[in-house]
């Protein structure tokens, strides 16, 4: 492949360009993508071009760049996700029904749980969950679930931290996410009050494969009050039918 007089090669610059995008800043000029991607503004201008022309990238009438929906359509070809979206969906549109608030699927990516789909409601209560977007695993009730069954190797680099802390009730403890983690274990669930906003309690729990390997967590987002650990049952009935589609499909 070829490569910079930097050694990178030009998959690398590739990968970064698409990087600089995040959930919140999906268009960029180019000199915000030559920042971002630690780029030369020249070089930067010829790949966004290149990329444009093969629509991994898109221009808008201002010039400024998005990411091309041909790169989506790529993607969702070899999409690892899409069937366990796909066979999840009917569930969690009955489960986002029942709840009124936010139903939602996240799977383990690296060190964050990545969110495949979510269903929100108008009014509902705030939740910084986006689809393709990602969070801390120590932070939400998805992360910790996915955490609960990692492989130990991950749950200890995890939890030698950095950990963030988002408000006065988010864990950076190590020994209490430990201990966290082995009660999801036991437990099956997780209720996170006020982790990511005072305001909003994650209750989350694993869904498992055919081989009955956690292949995801299925979480809701709710007011915390004192109704919040109502919903387990609920939720927990959710991903047993998740689970039943995906044995039979």
């Amino acid at each position: 492949m070829a490569r910079s007089s930097s050694g990178e090669s030009v998959l690398e610059r590739v990968v970064r360009v698409l990087e600089a995008f995040t959930p919140s800043d999906r268009a960029l000029t180019v000199g915000e993508l030559a920042r971002r991607a630690g780029l030369p503004a020249a070089t930067a201008s010829r790949m966004v071009a290149d990329m444009v022309e093969h629509g991994l990238l898109a221009r808008d009438a201002d010039r400024r760049v998005r990411v091309g929906t041909r790169l989506w359509e790529l993607a969702s070809r070899a999409s690892p996700t899409l069937s366990l979206r796909e066979l999840a969906m009917p569930v969690l549109e009955e489960l986002h029904a029942l709840v009124g608030h936010h139903a939602q699927l996240g799977v383990l990516d690296g060190e964050q749980v990545l969110f495949v789909e979510r269903l929100s409601a108008e009014r509902a209560v705030v939740n910084y969950t986006r689809i393709a977007a990602r969070l801390p695993l120590h932070a939400s009730s998805s992360g910790l679930v996915l955490l609960a069954h990692a492989p130990a190797d991950l749950q200890e680099h995890v939890l030698a931290g950095p950990l963030a802390r988002f408000t006065p009730h988010t864990p950076t403890d190590p020994g209490e996410l430990r201990r966290r983690v082995a009660a999801i274990r036991r437990d099956g669930f997780v209720v996170c009050c006020g982790y990511l906003h005072p305001e909003a309690t994650g209750i989350a729990v694993p869904v498992r494969d055919e081989h009955r390997q956690v292949a995801a967590a299925v979480s809701v987002i709710v007011p915390n009050d004192d109704r919040a650990r109502d919903h387990v049952a609920p939720l927990a009935a959710a991903a047993r039918r998740i689970e039943q589609r995906l044995a039979a499909h």
